[in-house]
């Protein structure tokens, strides 16, 4: 496996389910969306690489409207 590949185990905002998610650092920053596999409503991803410190942030919303 690539080393730009991260898994992070996260909660659905929106019905708690919890999901494994792989991440591809090899973009940088990452601001997109991907569907629960339990509930069917969309997830916000909005990933930060810092460089600086070696550290993925990564934060998940429902980003509801």
């Amino acid at each position: 496996m690539p080393q730009d590949i991260t898994n992070k185990r996260i909660s659905c905002p929106h019905c708690g389910h919890h999901l494994h998610v792989a991440l591809d650092t090899s973009g940088g920053d990452q601001d997109y969306y991907d569907e629960c596999p339990s509930c069917y409503k969309d997830i916000h991803f909005n990933l930060h690489i810092d460089e600086y410190h070696q550290k993925i942030q990564l934060a998940i919303d429902s980003d509801d409207r």
